[in-house]
């Protein structure tokens, strides 16, 4: 029987730990070779564009993500999951519950991995969706003291702020201005649409981890140069993907490509991650093709359970 999957059902199901959990299988199957996710393809369509992502976890599952560029105020993403042995659809989730959990648990995943085991304050920059589910995924990997908050909308940024409190149990507070978000955090996160920077690195104090989740591109980037300059170590989830990017991710070009570390082979202990308390660490996400679906058969075994 085919599982359907809305917001509502992905939301009621999926925690952040399990969300996590789910990321950290996913990138080190990938690192190992079992699950096969080459880079997204988009097909102009005049206006916007079709992207695609597919994954296969080798004699388990296949399927993939679609999703649109349109901008349209009901465009919903698409994932469909394929059992690899018979080839029928064993779920598909419709809505954007799905996709913005998975960002947010690679999120999770990269502080966890990477960020010092005592940090405890987080300032995030947005206020969006995805701002809230890499919040939502840190405090399930770090028991957190505080988190600060800026965006350009008073108002969302005080519902940002009073969401925290309610639903994570976090002192919550918001600022007027991005340097009072980030300076003195252990964690930062940025989470915009802003095509042009949004912090500046002088900020940061020593130690802090940032993940980086909204543009990065050589045209547009929700931060600059001086944050690559500043970072002692820079992590993506899908360095082929990073590569792939159209324009380059900045980070994937010269002088950077060669410092920048794949965080599927930290998590096998392959590829060194941290190694002291002062460092800076910035991971670039990309959202691994493959990931939606994988988090979508975690899904479909929760629900297994639960019944």
């Amino acid at each position: 029987m085919t599982m359907l999957y809305a917001d509502p059902e992905v939301a009621a199901a999926l925690d952040a730990a399990t969300t996590v959990d789910a990321m950290r299988a996913a990138l080190l199957a990938a690192y190992e070779g079992r699950l096969i996710a080459p880079p997204r393809a988009a097909a102009p369509l005049g206006g916007g564009r079709m992207v695609l992502t597919a994954g296969h976890l080798v004699g388990e599952w296949y399927g993939f993500r679609s999703y649109d560029t349109f901008g349209h105020p009901q465009g919903e993403q698409l994932v469909v999951l394929h059992d690899a042995r018979t080839g029928a659809i064993r779920a598909v989730a419709v809505g954007e519950e799905l996709g913005s959990r998975r960002t947010g648990g690679l999120g999770g995943l990269a502080v966890d991995a990477l960020a010092r085991p005592d940090a405890a304050t987080l300032g995030v920059i947005g206020s969006g969706r995805q701002a809230w589910t890499q919040v939502w995924a840190a405090a399930a990997v770090r028991p957190l003291r505080e988190v600060v908050v800026h965006s350009r909308s008073a108002a969302r940024r005080e519902a940002f702020a009073a969401r925290v409190r309610a639903e994570l149990g976090v002192p919550a507070r918001v600022v007027a201005d991005p340097g009072s978000a980030v300076a003195g955090r252990d964690l930062v996160v940025l989470a915009t649409t802003s095509p042009t920077p949004v912090l500046c690195a002088a900020d940061l104090s020593p130690g802090t981890h940032v993940n980086a989740v909204g543009f990065k591109q050589r045209d547009r980037s929700e931060f600059g140069t001086d944050l690559l300059d500043t970072a002692d170590l820079l992590v993506t989830d899908s360095p082929a993907q990073a590569a792939d990017y159209q324009p380059p991710m900045l980070a994937a070009t010269p002088p950077y490509a060669g410092r920048l570390r794949d965080l599927g082979g930290i998590l096998a202990g392959a590829v060194p991650g941290r190694t002291t308390a002062d460092q800076i660490s910035v991971f670039c996400s990309t959202g691994l093709a493959g990931t939606e679906v994988f988090l979508l058969d975690a899904l479909t075994r929760v629900g297994a359970e639960a019944r």
